[in-house]
């Protein structure tokens, strides 16, 4: 099939041609003639196929015939989740109706309302949105919908995780019933398809590729860091590979990106970060530095996961795991976009054993464990079943053992973390100690499960209670000294308040301050 069998004004297939676009991808040639016809539209693809273009050409389309209504308000009306993805879909519209006559604004939030509230007292063809921010607008009678022909949700599944389907629904009940709805979903069940039902008319479902076909163009290679300094040596390394055109690092903190930034910026890359605290212009510019290739590290939250569209982007390198095996797939979806080839490289320790877990299931493929020559860790990744489980008597980590066996290795009972005999609920080094923290939980000790700590975060034991990690023996009650709470970035920012701990808090009669 051709665009040209697809029924677009000329105009648009002239824009089309001169992009170098000659086939549609499955979603495009799937969903253009159903919108075209008039249905509603429920689909679902996955990211980097041409999801866009599959609402924008058709609603393109529709703006080459002129409107009968009166007014200055909008005619189609696009809501997206992120700033990033609205100014992705402003984009794709610009380029695809460059030789056609409309005015596109976008309401987003970090905006100035003076300039927004201009923006909207002007005659607009196409509004794209953050919920957020257009309620605001909606709700002092700044927006006239009764222009309004087609509502697009993109990535409706996403506004729902970001707790906006309220502003969603009162939106939508802002508009003519009249109107065409199109919703794109990563999902199509659930509460995605729950809003469907009530926004949407007799749609017509479309779902390219499943679950277990995503991302077969990217290379998914997980590696096991000791702890924080480990992954901040595997990164370097990595980003000086000559094969790294240019990578998204992932972390699980804003501090953490704008840290890790200034590291690899003293290191000497071309590197900026983005996230949630950065106002529209800074993000734009950013952006825009990415996609001109003056940018070749982008240290990003998840705020930047969807709605990044950069063809250069040869790497994803998740230095946290994200919280959701869902946010995992859009992570490394920044790679291998159009068809092309991608790495996707995430570092895990043993505290994100259950999160790979979840996101193999999800994704139903299998990621393969690399390591780095001369950076390999010191520790192995356990998948075995995490803390909040019952083991026999304070087992440790691998290996056979005998009641409270230690990390690894045959040892007698309640043997410690390496070799050697000792007494019962021996500690994790040399010398005898009565209740430490391989023990079943009962002698103010036990509790620990990881055995790679990650030296971002602290384990502050509760006064007189717990052995310490090695040195002479401690009878319980003699306690030991926190940590230090630097953390290993290159700049040794201090620790802040809410960093998840690295380790689970001790059962038993452990006591001290909850996590």
């Amino acid at each position: 099939m051709t665009f040209e069998a697809l029924n677009l004004h000329s105009s648009v297939l002239k824009a089309i041609v001169e992009t170098g676009y000659t086939t549609p991808t499955p979603i495009q040639a799937q969903a253009i003639p159903e919108v075209i016809a008039g249905h509603d539209l429920m689909a679902s693809a996955q990211t980097g196929t041409g999801k866009t273009a599959a609402f924008i050409l058709p609603a393109l389309n529709r703006l080459a015939t002129p409107s009968t209504m009166p007014g200055k308000g909008p005619r189609v009306l696009v809501l997206t989740p992120t700033r990033e993805l609205a100014q992705q879909v402003c984009d794709a519209a610009t380029k695809y109706g460059k030789h056609m006559r409309f005015k596109i604004i976008s309401i987003l939030g970090g905006m100035p309302y003076p300039v927004q509230n201009r923006l909207l007292s002007s005659h607009v063809d196409i509004l794209v949105a953050t919920p957020g921010r257009l309620i605001d607008h909606l709700e002092r009678g700044r927006i006239d919908f009764s222009r309004l022909e087609m509502l697009i949700l993109d990535e409706a599944d996403r506004m729902l995780d970001m707790g906006f389907v309220d502003a969603v629904e009162q939106i939508a009940a802002a508009t003519p019933k009249t109107r065409q709805t199109l919703l794109f979903s990563a999902t199509l069940d659930g509460v995605v398809g729950n809003l469907a039902s009530r926004l949407l008319k007799e749609p017509k479902r479309i779902s390219i590729s499943a679950t277990k076909d995503k991302h077969e163009n990217i290379e998914q290679r997980m590696m096991f860091a000791d702890d924080v300094a480990h992954k901040n040596k595997m990164l370097s390394h990595i980003l000086t590979n000559a094969d790294v055109n240019q990578a998204v690092v992932f972390t699980a903190t804003k501090r953490d990106a704008d840290s890790i930034a200034d590291q690899l910026s003293s290191q000497g890359h071309a590197v900026a970060a983005l996230h949630g605290d950065m106002n529209q212009r800074e993000r734009n510019r950013t952006l825009l530095n990415l996609r001109n290739g003056n940018v070749r590290v982008l240290v990003a939250t998840d705020v930047a996961a969807r709605g990044i569209d950069v063809p250069g982007i040869s790497h994803v390198i998740n230095f946290d795991l994200p919280k959701f095996a869902e946010d995992y797939v859009h992570r490394i979806g920044r790679t291998g976009r159009g068809g092309a080839s991608g790495i996707a490289i995430s570092f895990a320790s043993n505290r994100d054993a259950q999160m790979l877990k979840r996101i193999e299931r999800y994704t139903e493929q299998s990621i393969k464990m690399h390591t780095i020559e001369g950076l390999e860790p010191k520790y192995k990744l356990r998948t075995g079943p995490s803390s909040d489980r019952p083991r026999s008597n304070g087992g440790g980590f691998g290996g056979n053992r005998g009641n409270g066996g230690g990390f690894g290795g045959n040892r007698g009972n309640a043997g410690g973390f390496g070799g050697g005999n000792r007494g019962n609920t021996g500690g994790f080094g040399g010398g005898n100690r009565s209740a430490a923290f391989t023990g079943n939980g009962n002698n103010g000790g036990a509790g620990f499960h990881h055995s790679a700590p990650d030296s971002r975060h602290t384990h502050a034991r509760p006064e007189g209670q717990g052995a310490g990690f090695g040195g002479q023996g401690r009878s319980a009650g003699q306690g030991q000294q926190p940590r230090s709470q630097e953390r290993s970035f290159g700049n040794n920012a201090p620790r802040r308040n809410g960093d998840r701990p690295a380790f689970s808090q001790g059962r038993g009669n452990a006591g001290g301050s909850k996590w």
